[in-house]
């Protein structure tokens, strides 16, 4: 059998599959990696707050600096600080550039960006973390639509794109309409939790 890799073994230790291929692996084997990973042992609550954390963390793939920066702009929204910090790393171009289904996964999605494949507005863009707003426009370099990952995009291969987002796969180009609500974003989190982490 095949070693599971850091990404399967990062989806155990998180209890969630993070990437298509870590599906069949999580599924059967849906505990902790590691000789102890079967045994059940009582969380504390701030062990419940960092795993949800670094849950979130490992659904946009940024780093801890980049998620406590996200957080301090939520709070200074008056809002809602854990539905403003949903909304806020969705409006990365990262996450956009997946959303939109350009990318089968944000690691791709990423990878996509700083390779400069991807346009703003007509102007390429290679920021990960580059932050969009209603009105904006992304779309995949004209040059790079002949390879191969993008004709698999085009073609509507991976995830449908939500209602914030107007999508021409067809032209891989997207138009970010309006911020989205917390129920449209398929990030599994209870943020609460992650505000919790934070503000202790």
């Amino acid at each position: 059998m095949n070693t599971p890799r850091p990404k399967v073994r990062l989806s155990r230790r998180l209890g969630m599959p993070l990437t298509p291929k870590a599906v069949a692996y999580f599924e059967r084997r849906p505990y902790p990696p590691g000789e102890h990973g079967r045994k059940r042992k009582q969380a504390s609550d701030y062990s419940t707050r960092l795993l949800e954390k670094q849950r979130l963390r490992a659904q946009y793939d940024i780093s801890e600096t980049q998620l406590r920066r996200a957080f301090d702009r939520a709070r200074r929204t008056g809002g809602k600080t854990g539905e403003a910090l949903i909304q806020d790393l969705e409006s990365r171009l990262d996450a956009t550039v997946l959303r939109a289904g350009f990318a089968r996964t944000i690691y791709q999605a990423r990878q996509f960006v700083t390779h400069q494949h991807v346009l703003v507005n007509g102007r390429r863009v290679d920021r990960p973390s580059y932050r969009l707003r209603p009105g904006d426009f992304v779309q995949i370099a004209e040059r790079s639509r002949a390879k191969e990952p993008f004709v698999v995009a085009a073609s509507g291969a991976h995830a449908e794109p939500p209602a914030y987002l107007s999508v021409t796969l067809g032209d891989l180009v997207a138009r970010v309409e309006r911020t989205p609500s917390r129920e449209e974003i398929p990030v599994v989190c209870e943020e609460q939790l992650v505000v919790e982490y934070y503000s202790r």
